[in-house]
């Protein structure tokens, strides 16, 4: 890690070993050679080594010094701004750091400069001032400008260092280590990093010497906003914030970022620090609207703001992941990576978050381009292996997932991912080796302890698996787990009685659809309840049904979309999916951001993609909102009037109080598309009555072309029925395939007596010791049926017929 001393020393190192012409500047041939210097891996074509060199030379041009080239000052910045790493770049290059000699040979670190300081006590000579203190400090845009603040400079890390001392000696200080918060990239020290909460200092603000370490801090912000002018107060404020962010006092760094921000609103500096703090300390909400007032000043400013708009953009996308707004990041992700192509950062952070709304190919795109501008990019490979095995390409994931480890050997998540790749491969022993290595960086890793215990299984060792899943028990008091150990003990029992498997799993079979026969009128049908559960499982991950209808109506009436024009011609009110998102956002407002994510990207993967099949990046917001509708909240009558209002609301239907059946007909195709898998894309090219027919639907017209039961949506009828008992449970009652206790209908077959839960039942999986010609199943939604079911059958023996 380097020091916050030597780290323009680095830099100073590496631009005297390509200065070749020793005339203080790196002109394109010195820059070129320095590129490739420091990326021995990568072999740049001439076209690639001039991009490169264009936008450099471009981005810092304040710093361009006429025919000599990009001076240290310039260099510095480049690495300042993110687009290096000064440790890599030191190290590949196998230079050593020695003290640097003036041109009297006298070494600066013996130099000595006196200071007017008011805090005299346990003060030592230090270097130049340019040298004692972070690389910031000197840099032309964000350094001290005013002497005076030299001298704030000086006091506060007195007090800082008399702070560590005392709170050093009570053992109150953790993980010491300030130069995690140094200026090499903002972008990098924001990102979700667990070696960021590992190595911050972590202060005790609850003693007597913090609180008078605090009231000092107030006494030395008084003097800097004594200054002789509004500039001088500004500049002293934001070196007092950037000190302290330096030594991770996060929440005082803050207080004076504010108040530069009071004294200088539209520069852009305080606003991009105070958000710096805010994403820190948690608060990715107020970070965000630091960063967009930063975006703004900056926009307005011109191009002397040009080398930090990247920065922003990349700060503004990391605090909007924060808030699950992925499609949102995304877009500024995609901004840095425009106005900076060197920045491998922005591009790595895009692929992960496009990745993370299931745009695998243009992730993979995004990913692989990081990994070309920094090939020991760790998280960039165990992201690229991730999309990479989200494709299908298992083999090549393999490699990256490896390549990661081999860089990070205690890579979490891509042991993690690791695992789960060999898991759905078959591989249970390597999954279970996986699932270890996880668990020796983090033991308290409950979801890897539980994954182990399932490999285990798979792998045939009941034994350790039952092991692994008390201590996954110990860990968390998940009810997932009690069903595992439920199913586990199952297992045992099987493999006791000695039914013929040997390998301790239920053997079943599979049967054909037209051998399952249904008994009474309230059983659902097989392929209706794989269709039905299916999506049941994409409400559960969006939680759209926990979303009340009338939002969505609401929603409409605060919503001012502007009117745009298809390709067709036809006018519609479209918005950007990363606009969607925000009013989805809203709709789901009760969703923590890491289940937000999950549900956008199930949105995105199942309606947006059916919605923008053009890949134009804009949705017809009246369409989407009809096709949320149906999987909402609310009763199945104020569900579909909803959807018909969001098709009224639509421009094509704008001043009218009924809709077109060609629009009617139109939403129901998009709605068996998106929503019935056996259906898909195919049905939307078939014509089911005239698709031009522009006689209007009312309501009443429009429900019963939802509720056709051959070209409408009468799946909803059935997903109401799952929507109200599917987390009901039926006593002792075991799945005869499954093994895991019923939960929702329980389907019992009527000959052998055996039961199935919903999802086996859809699949068609019966017990391979129950062979039958045909199966007769009725459906039970709760105990209770059950037990009157019996007390009927004993009072009568009469027949339920059957359907098929």
């Amino acid at each position: 890690m380097t020091t916050r001393g030597s780290r323009s020393e680095k830099v100073k190192r590496i631009f005297q070993q390509f200065d070749a012409n020793r005339d203080g500047g790196l002109n394109r041939d010195e820059m070129a050679a320095l590129v490739v210097a420091v990326n021995p891996r990568v072999k740049f074509s001439d076209e690639q080594i001039s991009a490169i060199l264009d936008e450099v030379f471009r981005t810092y041009g304040e710093f361009i010094d006429g025919e000599k080239g990009l001076t240290f000052d310039g260099l510095l910045r480049t690495y300042d701004d993110g687009a290096g790493d000064v440790d890599r770049d030191f190290d590949a290059l196998g230079l050593e750091l020695k003290p640097l000699e003036d041109k009297n040979g006298i070494s600066q670190a013996s130099e000595e400069a006196a200071s007017s300081s008011t805090v005299v006590d346990d003060r030592v000579m230090e270097p130049h001032k340019k040298q004692r203190t972070a690389a910031w400090a000197a840099s032309p845009n964000h350094g001290i400008v005013f002497d005076d603040t030299w001298t704030l400079v000086d006091d506060l890390e007195i007090l800082i260092k008399r702070l560590k001392t005392k709170q050093s000696k009570d053992g109150k200080v953790k993980n010491d280590n300030s130069d995690v918060f140094s200026d090499a990239g903002w972008s990098r020290e924001l990102g979700p990093s667990t070696e960021l909460t590992d190595k911050r200092v972590v202060w005790d603000e609850s003693g007597h010497d913090y609180a008078a370490f605090v009231k000092e801090l107030g006494v030395l912000r008084s003097r800097a906003d004594r200054a002789r002018s509004r500039a001088e107060a500004f500049d002293g404020q934001m070196a007092i914030g950037r000190v302290l962010y330096d030594h991770c006092l996060i929440k005082e760094a803050l207080v004076s970022f504010k108040r530069a921000c009071e004294l200088m609103p539209f520069d852009v500096k305080p606003h991009f620090r105070a958000g710096n703090c805010l994403y820190v300390l948690g608060k990715h909400g107020e970070a965000k609207g630091e960063f967009l007032l930063a975006l703004e000043a900056a926009e307005a400013g011109g191009n002397q703001w040009a080398y930090l708009l990247p920065q922003i953009h990349v700060n503004l996308g990391i605090a909007l992941e924060g808030e699950g707004m992925v499609l949102s990041a995304c877009e500024h992700y995609r901004e840095a990576a425009i106005l900076c192509p060197t920045h491998f950062r922005a591009l790595k952070l895009l692929g992960s978050a496009l990745f993370g709304v299931g745009e695998y190919k243009a992730a993979v795109k995004a990913l692989e381009e990081a990994i070309y501008m920094k090939n020991d990019y760790a998280d960039a490979h165990c992201d690229l292996a991730s999309a990479l095995h989200a494709m299908g390409d298992d083999d090549n994931a393999i490699k990256e997932f490896q390549k990661a480890i081999d860089l990070k050997p205690g890579h979490v998540d891509a042991l993690y991912n690791l695992g789960g790749l060999y898991m759905d491969m078959g591989r249970y022993q390597r999954a279970s080796e996986m699932y270890t290595r996880v668990l020796g960086v983090w033991p308290n890793h409950w979801r890897a302890q539980l994954n182990k215990a399932v490999s285990l299984l798979g792998a045939g060792e009941t034994e350790e698996a039952k092991k692994a899943l008390k201590e996954a028990l110990k860990m968390t008091n998940r009810v997932e787990l009690h069903d595992a150990i439920s199913h586990l003990k199952q297992l045992q029992k099987r493999r006791l009685r000695g039914n013929g498997n040997g390998n301790g799993e239920a053997a079943f079979i599979t049967i054909e659809p037209s051998k399952f026969k249904t008994v009474g009128e309230k059983t659902t049908l097989r392929p209706e309840l794989a269709i039905a559960l299916d999506i049941r499982a994409f409400q559960r991950i969006t939680r759209l049904n926990k979303c009340e209808i009338e939002l969505i109506k609401k929603a409409m009436s605060e919503d001012d979309v502007p009117v745009s024009y298809s390709g067709s011609g036809l006018p519609e009110k479209s918005i950007r999916k990363a606009s969607l998102e925000g009013i989805l956002r809203k709709l789901l407002n009760f969703l923590k951001p890491e289940t937000f994510v999950g549900a956008v990207k199930a949105v995105n993967e199942r309606i947006l993609s059916v919605l923008d099949d053009s890949e134009s990046g804009r949705v017809d917001l009246g369409m989407f909102f009809a096709v949320l509708a149906p999987l909402c909240g609310g009763s199945a009558e104020k569900r579909k009037q909803i959807a018909y209002e969001s098709l009224l609301w639509r421009p094509v239907n704008e001043g009218n109080t009924q809709i077109k059946k060609s629009d009617a007909q139109k939403y129901i195709k998009l709605l068996r598309a998106i929503y019935v898998p056996s259906h898909g894309i195919s049905e939307m090219l078939e014509i089911h009555g005239d698709s031009t027919d522009d006689s209007m639907v009312s309501l009443t017209e429009f429900v019963n072309m939802f509720d056709d039961q051959e070209w409408g949506f009468s799946i909803m009828s059935v997903l109401l029925k799952l929507e109200n008992g599917d987390r009901a449970r039926h006593g002792s009652h075991i799945c005869a395939t499954c093994k895991y206790p019923v939960i929702g209908s329980r389907f019992k077959e009527m000959k052998s007596h055996f039961s199935l839960c919903g999802q086996c039942y859809s699949e068609g999986k019966v017990p391979s010791t129950c062979k039958q010609e045909e199966y007769r199943f009725k459906e039970y939604a709760n105990a209770a049926e059950a037990v009157k079911d019996k007390c009927l059958w004993f009072g009568s023996k009469g027949s339920s017929p059957v359907r098929s």
